[in-house]
């Protein structure tokens, strides 16, 4: 929950009397939490205040004037502003939000720890500072939780999930785009859907949320005991297929600790994607990309039974069948090695490729001699996944397996 302004807030104040005011946004609900807000506001968090007043309302009053002023030292310093104070009114008009993230109200006193949101076009111009932010195109979210040996993305609410919702993207050079696992989320959003590599109904999702490719934050929790420590491996993976991105593991000496442990691990899968989008290996897949009109295609349709007799005459010299192949093409090299791999499976006659899309898939022509089921049957023979059947197939190499042992763990809590 957000307080926008501090005397709207004073006027609610008993209903933050418990604290944690974040998770009140994304409580309720059984198959999802809905995220707390992502604007691209500043945020200073771990404010602390300690303050004496005449009354609860004046402490609490007291201790978010002196939480505004403390946070504006600390953005100032960050951001190359010197450190200099401004006054309160100035501060009321630059502060969007203040974030409770732990308080204790007594009859004259309050202790707390805040979170203070700075309104970025208004602190950037008083810094002296652009506010622009280069972003990612959308990216839709799909947390996926392995505990016990079971897989949920949105089936049912999680604790990964709820710890998506509670980070604050604003900061992150990734557009996220996090369902609250309400409406159709939970079956469109599951664990099999993470498995599947086909772009068609991919393509269909995306567009149903706004976005332009997919992220698969992964969390295997392992418990020693119970009531005994509890292992986390987090993976970053990226797209339909599934590609990792990083990996790491994390640990808490007590299941208390597993908010902790998760919040800790958003925050750094966060940091490993904006570190793949820096250095180029985090990139749009452009085959989710919806299909060109037929007047602008490069690749003509598959011939109809009218022309197939005509179009394989020209293709293969009167012999053999048209097959169309997609593969991936990450590199300029992938096309020649490709080409040269189906070329020497026997009865192929001819492989070009005719449609080049680097980085996403192209499509290569093959003229084969035989039945496309026994193509199939060697391309698998050679290393290959095949998908799909007939005169249309999709190939790729099959993947390496990851070790099944744990890396060392780099970092405790708890």
């Amino acid at each position: 929950m957000r307080i926008r302004t501090l005397p709207a807030a004073l006027a609610g104040a008993a209903l933050l009397l418990s604290g944690g005011a974040v998770l009140a946004q994304i409580e309720g609900g059984s198959r999802g939490a809905a995220p707390v807000d992502s604007g691209s506001a500043y945020e200073v968090s771990g404010v602390t205040v300690d303050v004496a007043g005449k009354t609860a309302d004046a402490a609490r009053y007291s201790g978010w004037r002196l939480a505004q002023r403390k946070a504006w030292v600390q953005l100032s310093n960050r951001l190359g502003g010197g450190g200099g104070l401004v006054s309160d009114g100035t501060l009321d008009s630059l502060v969007s939000g203040i974030v409770v993230e732990n308080e204790q109200i007594g009859p004259q006193r309050y202790i707390a720890k805040l979170g203070v949101l700075f309104d970025r076009s208004r602190a950037g111009s008083i810094l002296g500072i652009s506010t622009y932010a280069d972003r990612s195109q959308p990216m839709l979210v799909i947390p996926v939780q392995y505990s016990g040996g079971v897989g949920q993305a949105f089936e049912q609410s999680t604790q990964w999930q709820q710890a998506w919702a509670r980070y604050r993207t604003g900061n992150s050079s990734i557009d996220y785009v996090r369902p609250s696992g309400s409406g159709p989320d939970a079956l469109l959003l599951n664990v099999g859907q993470t498995q599947r590599p086909g772009r068609g109904w991919w393509r269909t999702i995306l567009d149903q949320y706004g976005a332009s490719d997919v992220l698969m934050p992964v969390v295997k929790l392992y418990r020693q005991w119970p009531g005994g420590p509890v292992i986390g491996v987090f993976e970053a993976r990226h797209g339909p297929d599934n590609d990792l991105i990083g990996r790491f593991t994390l640990r808490v000496g007590t299941p208390d600790g597993i908010a902790q442990l998760l919040d800790t691990g958003v925050k750094r899968i966060d940091d490993l994607y904006q570190q793949a989008r820096r250095n180029g290996s985090l990139r749009v897949d452009y085959s989710l990309s919806p299909p060109p009109p037929p007047e602008a295609a490069v690749i003509d349709d598959l011939p109809t039974d009218e022309t197939a007799d005509a179009n394989t005459a020209v293709l293969t010299g009167g012999e053999g069948i048209s097959v169309i192949v997609q593969f991936d093409t990450p590199a300029a090299a992938n096309i020649s090695s490709t080409e040269a791999a189906l070329r020497a499976i026997p009865g192929v006659r001819s492989a070009a490729t005719t449609s080049l899309a680097l980085g996403g898939v192209s499509l290569m022509r093959v003229a084969y001699d035989g039945d496309p089921a026994a193509l199939k049957t060697a391309l698998e023979a050679r290393g290959y996944q095949v998908f799909g059947s007939g005169q249309t197939i999709r190939i790729r190499r099959v993947a390496q397996l990851l070790p099944p042992d744990l890396p060392a763990d780099n970092a405790t809590t708890g």
